[in-house]
């Protein structure tokens, strides 16, 4: 068994860019703990620690989560818009203007 569980990065993408930190935990630290040890919340106030929503390699996850040898953490932020919404309103402008001509 491992002593420690590094993990190898911790990503977010904030409206500032690309936030990574390289950490090494004990063994059988939670996501939660991991994030609160990265500085994450000290360097991005603005996220509640309540709100956020983390996974890993891409797949969501609680923040109780504990964290394997090698684990990447993803933290996600919120959409601005949603997607669907966005396609609509592509589509109908294009035949708006399809229309048009």
């Amino acid at each position: 068994m491992y002593a420690s569980a590094p993990a190898d990065a911790y990503t977010a993408v904030t409206a500032a860019g690309i936030w990574q930190k390289s950490l090494s935990l004990a063994f059988g630290t939670t996501v939660g703990q991991a994030i609160s040890e990265s500085g994450f919340f000290d360097c991005h106030p603005q996220y509640s620690r309540q709100a956020l929503v983390v996974g890993i390699y891409g797949k969501a996850c609680a923040p109780e989560r504990q964290l394997l040898d090698g684990d990447r953490i993803e933290i996600y932020r919120p959409l601005n818009f949603d997607p669907m919404e966005s396609r609509r309103r592509r589509a109908q402008h294009k035949q708006n203007r399809l229309s048009q001509t």
